[in-house]
């Protein structure tokens, strides 16, 4: 740790206190209090209604395909197009958020996914559910990745993993309840009215713009240091009224202690998508795009396919294949669980090479029985989904510990992309081999490969961030 925070103080700052590495320190010497859990529930609600949207697809597609008639393709497409949308959003977001704020993009990303969503209920044809869905990707995918940066901003180091994905939480949650509600929803009054129900949070937006405060981290490093200066008072005011004692004086936040001058300087003047290819940000980038493509590849190549395989491989019923599916979903939320509790001991690295590795042993121990039974499929994707699950949850905590204020959110972003490209290439990979295969045995395989591929290059490349202040990691 680099700053102290024995010695106490009057809460107020210095002259110089709105500097980027004031404002750093400032927020180290901030105790978790009641301010932090309020803003954390407030973006973790929109956040879960936004994978609560996300994974609404998978099970509205068995009805869709009896009810429009839709071919193999077809199926491919409904799974597959909102995740087209959510990489290209990802993109747009981090460059809107790193210019014109965190909160603002935020709020129209979830009102955007409100409106979509209830129009998606008149949609009575796939051209035009296709384009709503390409729509309403754009808006979850570029909701996600920003709001994660936000969150890495307003949270001191020590113990950061804990805090971030214990908000992080929030997403696998919405994507669980998502599951268990389509389960029972969907059989009984159709899929449109789950898309009605997913249009109702696009009212948090107002919420979000009220109650949630920029982050003073970008506002400072975009030079609007009165605004910084503000905001960060405000904030430390109430984090003071809630704890009910005087604030720790701020201390110091170094600066990187690694890399000559030369590669530092230019370190520090890199920005854009350029600048996440500069000097320690190209190795930082590579690694972390590997370990998104790696791992969701592997979630959504499961995830989305299991209530179709549990229907036509092994003949359940619609209410059954949810059900079965909801289970694999439980077991996920419950590995995110097991993650957060143990990132900030175990470390970043560490997390994403046992999870993934074990992952890859459990679907490949699942091939190697034969997958023969709907049991014996549940109860090993469930377990494999327990690592996966917390590997990619670690990566809504790890990026944006990668990158500096001013391309922090376009890092997210751009990992939020080839996550996207992960989401999209399983699904469609997955379709191809069980096609090609007539069995969900080689599918097992080729995500167990996928799976293994992630564990090595996270294992032996990837830079450990924990309990280091934000400035200290990236320059």
């Amino acid at each position: 740790m680099s700053t102290d925070i024995s010695q106490d103080a009057a809460p107020g700052p210095s002259p110089a206190g709105t500097t980027r590495t004031a404002i750093a320190a400032r927020f180290e010497r901030l105790p978790p209090s009641r301010w932090h859990v309020t803003v954390r529930l407030i973006v973790g609600v929109v956040t879960f209604f936004e994978a609560f949207d996300q994974l609404l697809i998978a099970y509205a597609l068995p009805e869709l395909r009896d009810e429009w008639h839709l071919s193999t393709g077809d199926a491919t497409a409904v799974l597959t197009v909102g995740s087209v949308g959510m990489l290209v959003g990802a993109l747009l977001s981090g460059r809107l958020a790193d210019r014109y704020g965190r909160v603002k993009v935020i709020a129209y990303c979830i009102a955007v996914s409100g409106l979509v969503s209830l129009a998606l209920t008149a949609c009575t044809s796939l051209t035009p559910f296709l384009a709503l869905r390409f729509v309403q990707g754009l808006a979850i995918g570029g909701e996600v990745p920003v709001a994660a940066a936000f969150i890495s901003e307003i949270t001191r180091s020590f113990k950061r993993g804990r805090f971030v994905l214990l908000y992080e939480l929030v997403f696998p949650a919405g994507l669980t309840v998502g599951a268990l509600v389509a389960a029972w929803v969907v059989p009984a009054a159709g899929w449109r009215t789950m898309f009605v129900v997913a249009a109702v949070p696009g009212l948090l937006a107002f919420l979000v713009q009220r109650r949630v405060p920029e982050s003073p981290r970008w506002l400072a490093d975009r030079g609007r240091l009165a605004e910084a200066e503000a905001v960060m008072a405000g904030i430390e005011a109430k984090v003071a009224a809630a704890t009910g004692r005087p604030l720790p004086a701020p201390g110091a936040v170094r600066a990187p202690e690694k890399a000559s001058a030369a590669a530092t300087a230019a370190e520090r003047a890199a920005t854009g998508l350029r600048g996440l290819f500069t000097g320690r940000y190209r190795r930082r980038t590579l690694v972390v795009g590997a370990i998104w493509f790696t791992g969701y590849f592997v979630n959504y190549g499961v995830t989305s396919w299991l209530p179709s395989i549990y229907k036509d491989e092994y003949g359940l019923g619609l209410s059954d294949a949810l059900l079965y599916s909801t289970v694999t979903s439980v077991a996920g939320l419950l590995g995110c669980l097991i993650v957060a509790l143990t990132v900030d001991i175990l470390g970043r690295r560490k997390v994403f090479a046992i999870c993934l590795g074990a992952s890859a042993a459990l679907l490949l121990t699942l091939a190697a029985l034969g997958a023969g039974s709907p049991v014996q499929v549940l109860i090993w994707t469930s377990l494999s989904a327990v690592g996966f699950f917390g590997s990619n949850i670690c990566l809504y905590l790890y990026t944006p510990e990668l990158y500096p204020t001013r391309m922090r959110a376009l890092g997210c972003s751009v990992g939020g992309a080839v996550n996207r490209l992960g989401v999209i290439l399983g699904p469609i990979l997955v379709g191809v081999v069980y096609a090609a295969n007539d069995s969900v045995v080689a599918v097992f395989v080729m995500l167990a490969a996928v799976a293994v591929l992630g564990a090595v290059v996270a294992g032996t490349l990837a830079e450990e961030t924990a309990n280091r202040p934000l400035e200290e990691i990236s320059p």
